[in-house]
């Protein structure tokens, strides 16, 4: 029990620090002035939510962004933590990860990361209504602490640091497709072998 209530101590001071910024007051402060965001669920949460913190403090987001951030999936687990004297569940453990790319011209690839949130609930099987709703608030509160640590990824990230990326990049794929196209003239070069005809008895 101690171990959850410094648990839900820390998530409560981490959600203080961050909601001003979810709020938009302009404490955050972005290099990147604009930047493209989706999401595999385009309509999901998450992505609103990132979305709305990037253009309270200031960061253009629209389709047309040099630059685009990918939330490529976005996870949750859930496990039993500890029983009661019955072996019913007595506490959740709720695992919320979230992978996120990076990409530039041509769809490259420029980074990629996860972050990850863990937090614990009760499970009263006298008020099984109050402990939905005690699980959907901390899932919520999770959700708002992985955008707290996106956030915090987007302000260490420079325009100059992505062009360096997608010059890199770049010259990757191009390596690339050399080789192939390489190795494809190679195959075009070797002569081709008739096929060999089997006799049967007789011929």
């Amino acid at each position: 029990m101690m171990k959850r209530n410094l648990l839900v101590i820390g998530l409560a001071a981490l959600l203080g620090a961050c909601g001003f910024q979810l709020r938009g007051t302009g404490d955050v402060e972005f290099a990147l002035k604009e930047l493209d965001v989706s999401a595999r669920n385009a309509y999901g949460d998450t992505v609103k939510l990132v979305s709305e913190v990037l253009q309270n403090n200031g960061v253009r987001v629209h389709p047309g962004a040099a630059y685009r951030l990918v939330l490529s999936n976005e996870q949750e687990n859930q496990r039993a933590a500890s029983y009661t004297s019955s072996a019913r569940t007595a506490e959740y453990e709720l695992t919320m990860t979230l992978d996120y790319e990076i990409r530039g011209a041509q769809n490259l690839l420029l980074s990629s990361n996860q972050l990850e949130v863990q937090n614990f609930y009760a499970q009263d099987g006298n008020n099984l209504t109050g402990s939905d709703q005690e699980g959907a608030q901390l899932r919520s509160e999770m959700r708002r602490e992985l955008v707290q640590q996106l956030v915090q990824r987007l302000q260490q990230v420079t325009p100059a640091q992505l062009d360096q990326l997608q010059q890199t990049a770049e010259a990757r794929a191009k390596a690339e497709a050399d080789a192939l196209e390489a190795a494809r003239q190679r195959e075009a070069a070797q002569p081709q072998q008739s096929p060999v005809q089997l006799l049967t008895p007789g011929q």
